[in-house]
């Protein structure tokens, strides 16, 4: 990591660190949602004789789990750790 230049507020770094960990979580979450749902369905489609449809129903039912999933995890435990009332780390 490159030294903190000096005329860098400490809080600064440390706010904009934040922001890049949030976005990182984000992308990490919905890529994980989408390969899961992915994986899923393509397995029904070609491994079951469930076929195409089947693959897509699997697909829609795996990503709406996930998506409710990640939003009430969101609701009960924001990602941004400056919001009052966020419990600790575990």
């Amino acid at each position: 990591m490159a030294a903190i230049e000096p005329e860098l507020d400490k809080e600064a770094v440390l706010i904009a660190h934040e922001k890049t960990y949030h976005a990182f979580s984000v992308l990490l979450r919905w890529s994980m949602l989408a390969l899961a749902a992915g994986i899923s369905s393509l397995t029904v489609w070609f491994a079951t004789p469930g076929g195409f449809w089947g693959g897509l129903v699997t697909f829609v039912i795996v990503w709406l789990a996930g998506y409710y999933g990640m939003v009430k995890r969101e609701e009960k435990q924001p990602l941004d750790p400056w919001v009052p009332g966020r419990k600790g780390i575990l």
